[in-house]
């Protein structure tokens, strides 16, 4: 166990904003004898411990200041074991009693009991292997394909929630066989509405104690590293729920959030937003982050509605927001706690992840923060995903007219390292799911779902689907049940999922869909001005390898389509989204295509194509 002694060097860091390691010294740590407790409220009077060892009653187990000007308060007290549940008892300045749970508590009771519990997290590692790979798994080369997952409606067993352990050899074994590279869990940081699904944070450091023990979710992660899955974190550090028990004015004042509601009620979720601009919260927040991918070993964590963070006026009107000192609407203290926290993870954990969902055109997202970017290494495409649902969800008739929609992303792609997401956030709150957004009958919204999937997975940047998508519901994703596992029995959505595995394979193994994901030398249009037909062609490549993509937006199939290629001789089709063991109609090129020494599109060559209705359809070069 990593020694708990609050010293001099430590409160340094601490009130420097610089602490990574605070989990260390404040909360409750098991030594021998009893507990260790700190705690930060440098505006409370007084600060006891209760628990059920005094009755919850206050008067017996008093903190002291480690010093008069830390903040911090300490006991040690003896005869306490794990396990143990407790509080702390603040009396504010103004002599009110407030029964907080502890910010840095490793463990906490399940939900609606708010209480922490003395909690030491130990697991013996099987995951050597891939701890020592993932370097090579996160590269800008490597093919990165995330699997969303809300553990609470993934699988259930009845009413029941499955723990972390009942849940990981399923999850393993299905993201495995699916083909994906990574899991990217909802957030498990403790929260007390389950309707969350976990945004709404108290715990930083708790695993939610809603599926198992901080144990069970590092069996969890183990079983996923040993399947060759890797595992992020989503990780909420823009704003936490004013629960009592919570931070919302921890010690009586305004501690972890700004006194002014213009700048510390988020006006979208009525929750509470960070000071940033204070050390000890950096401290806080940094030091949750490094907890997480130190020890539990995760592999990344994406920061959910970065946006907000960055923006002063971030979903406010004139008048009700602070502008900074220079008179502007960035977030300053959040822009240098985000670049101090991505440039920490880079230093303390140089093969790990840091993803923003950041929903604006804030430039350099991603890079180094040395440099000035704010130093993530991938950012959500959100303007593709609005851009892409809004034109397939069009009548195809109408999609001549917004033809821009789906052209307009190379003028972009390269500006950040993306990830395209078809997340959770699309298909919940009114949105319908996936396939509910398609037109047309029901022929037409299934071959429209595996076109977007194959334009999807074809298109520069690193993919995340959400959980289901795989099983194409017709319904939106409902957080009080699982997943509508029977749908697989009926072949139309049987062949979605066999849809899903195979362009994971693809995406995989042809270098050509994956090793420039961010770069433009890996991208090539063949033609985008086809608006009539509604159709795109495109190359992927990497060096000598390529593959060639063609999107046909309509249900119309084109025959003898022109288009130009680099090199003559067979082209094998290597996915056709029409195929008939997808569910499509079957029409398509029977394998493959002779280019013919024919110049067109600038290029010497060219094939004469079948183009399925509503049909993606990938060919390479034989080689022969």
């Amino acid at each position: 166990m990593e020694k708990p002694f609050v010293t001099a060097d430590d409160v340094y860091l601490f009130h420097q904003g610089t602490h990574r390691h605070a989990y260390q010294m404040m909360g409750a740590h098991p030594v021998e004898g009893g507990v260790q407790f700190a705690v930060w409220a440098p505006g409370a009077r007084s600060v006891e411990l209760i628990g059920p060892w005094n009755g919850w009653r206050g008067g017996t187990d008093r903190l002291e200041r480690i010093s008069d000007e830390s903040g911090i308060w300490a006991r040690f007290v003896p005869g306490l074991r794990p396990g143990t549940a407790y509080k702390f008892r603040l009396v504010a300045y103004d002599g009110v009693e407030l029964d907080k749970a502890d910010p840095y508590a490793f463990f906490s009771e399940v939900a609606p009991r708010t209480a922490s519990l003395v909690w030491d997290p130990a697991h013996e590692w099987g995951d050597e292997r891939w701890m020592a790979e993932r370097g090579e798994r996160h590269g800008p080369g490597a093919p990165i394909s995330i699997y969303e997952v809300h553990l609470g409606s993934w699988r259930r067993r009845g009413n029941r929630f499955l723990s972390y352990r009942e849940l990981a050899p399923l999850l393993a074994a299905h993201a495995a066989d699916r083909g994906f590279t990574h899991v990217e869990l909802l957030p498990i940081t403790e929260h007390p509405f389950y309707g969350s699904w976990g945004y709404q944070t108290t715990g930083y450091f708790a695993a939610t104690s809603r599926y198992g023990e901080p144990e069970d979710l590092m069996f969890l992660v183990d079983t996923l590293h040993q399947a060759n899955i890797g595992v992020i974190l989503d990780w909420a550090p823009a704003h936490f729920p004013s629960d009592a028990a919570g931070l919302g004015r921890f010690d009586g004042t305004w501690l972890y959030e700004h006194a002014d509601p213009r700048q510390g009620v988020h006006p979208d979720w009525g929750s509470l937003v960070f000071n940033y601009g204070r050390p000890e919260v950096r401290s806080f927040l940094a030091s949750s982050a490094s907890w997480w991918l130190r020890r539990y070993h995760m592999d990344g964590i994406r920061l959910d509605a970065v946006a907000s963070m960055l923006y002063l006026d971030y979903s406010r009107k004139e008048g009700e927001w602070v502008p900074n000192r220079y008179g502007g609407r960035e977030n300053l203290d959040a822009i240098a706690f985000l670049r101090d926290l991505t440039s920490g993870i880079r230093t303390d954990f140089p093969d790990a992840l840091a993803i923003a969902e950041e929903s604006t055109a804030w430039p350099r997202v991603t890079g180094d923060a040395k440099d000035g970017a704010l130093g993530f290494d991938l950012k959500w495409d959100m303007g593709w995903m609005h851009d892409t649902l809004a034109y397939f969800q069009l009548d195809p008739f109408f999609r001549k007219h917004n033809h821009d929609k789906v052209t307009f992303r190379p003028m972009y792609a390269w500006s950040e390292r993306f990830v395209l997401p078809l997340s959770h956030d699309e298909v919940v709150h009114g949105k319908a799911s996936l396939l509910g957004k398609m037109p047309g009958d029901e022929w037409q919204r299934f071959a429209n779902l595996r076109l977007l999937y194959a334009a999807m997975f074809a298109a520069p940047g690193k993919k995340l689907l959400f959980m289901g998508a795989e099983l194409a519901p017709w319904t939106e994703w409902n957080h009080e049940r699982e997943l509508e596992w029977g749908l697989l029995a009926h072949a139309k959505h049987a062949q979605v999922q066999a849809l899903v595995d195979a362009l994971n394979a693809l995406y995989r193994d042809r270098k050509a869909l994956h090793a420039r994901d961010f770069d433009p030398s890996g991208f090539e249009w063949v033609d985008f001005e086809d608006r009539d037909n509604s159709v795109l062609a495109f190359l992927r490549r990497d060096g000598d390898a390529m593959v060639l993509v063609v999107l046909n937006f309509t249900p119309v199939p084109r025959y003898g389509y022109a288009l130009g290629v680099p090199i003559a001789g067979r082209w094998n089709e290597i996915l056709n989204t029409d195929a008939s063991e997808l569910g499509g109609s079957g029409v398509g090129n029977l394998g493959g295509v002779d280019a013919l020494d024919v110049p067109h599109h600038g290029r010497p060559s060219s094939l004469a194509l079948t183009l399925p209705p509503l049909g993606a359809i990938y060919l390479e070069p034989s080689g022969e």
